[in-house]
C-alpha cells in the first residue's frame, strides 16, 4: 500500500461494500443474482511509518443493506422485491439479536503490484470464522479487495423458495472498493 503512515477512518464517503449472491437449483432461472450494498459501515485502517498495513478492522451494520441490482430471472425487481429482500436478509443474518459483521485483520501479505491478501477474522451472528481478502491495487490510493463467505459456517439457513428448488447459493461474495487518496479529507483520518 501506498498510504501515508497513520490511522485512517474508512466508510461509505471512502468506498463501498457489496455482497453478491448467486441463485441456485432446479428453478435457479426464476431467481435473481443479487448485489446488495452496505450502505452504513465504519473502519479504521493503520499503516506503519514504513508504509506497510498494520490494522484493518471494519463494521458493517447488518440494518442498512440496500439491494442495488437483480439481474436473472423471469422478470425485473420491482421497488417492493427489493424491499422486501432487505427485509428477508436481515431476518436470514439475524440482525436484530446480532446488528453488526465485523472483519478484524490479523495478516497482510503484500505483493509487488502493490495488492496482496489480508487475512483475519469474520464475525457474523456471533459466531467467528477465518476470512481471506484478495487485494489489488487499482489505481493511486485505490484498492479493489475480494473475498467468500459461506452462510452454512455461520449458522446460517440458505434462503429458498419453490420447496427448495430456488435456493441461495452457500457462498457469498464479498467486494470492496476503497478509495484512500488524500486522507485529510475525512473527519479524523490520516496522521
Amino acid at each position: 500500500m501506498v498510504v501515508g503512515a497513520g490511522q485512517h477512518r474508512l466508510g461509505p464517503d471512502r468506498g463501498r461494500i457489496l455482497l453478491r449472491t448467486f441463485r441456485d437449483g432446479l428453478a435457479a432461472q426464476a431467481g435473481h443474482d443479487l448485489t446488495i450494498e452496505a450502505t452504513r459501515w465504519s473502519g479504521e485502517l493503520g499503516v506503519n511509518d514504513d508504509l506497510s498495513p498494520a490494522s484493518l478492522e471494519v463494521r458493517i451494520d447488518l440494518g442498512a443493506l440496500a439491494v442495488r441490482e437483480g439481474t436473472g430471472g423471469v422478470k425485473p425487481l420491482t421497488d417492493r422485491d427489493r424491499r422486501e429482500i432487505a427485509v428477508t436478509a436481515r431476518k436470514v443474518l439475524s440482525a436484530g439479536p446480532y446488528p453488526e459483521a465485523v472483519f478484524a485483520a490479523d495478516g497482510f501479505q503484500p505483493a509487488a503490484d502493490g495488492g496482496g491478501e489480508i487475512s483475519g477474522t469474520f464475525t457474523l451472528r456471533g459466531q467467528s470464522r477465518p476470512l481471506r481478502l484478495q487485494v489489488k491495487q487499482t489505481g493511486t490510493d485505490r484498492y479493489h479487495a475480494e473475498g467468500q463467505v459461506v452462510q452454512s459456517d455461520y449458522g446460517i439457513k440458505r434462503y429458498t423458495a419453490f420447496l427448495g428448488a430456488l435456493r441461495v447459493r452457500d457462498a457469498v461474495d464479498v467486494v470492496a472498493d476503497l478509495d484512500l487518496s488524500d486522507p485529510g479529507a475525512a473527519p479524523g483520518a490520516g496522521p
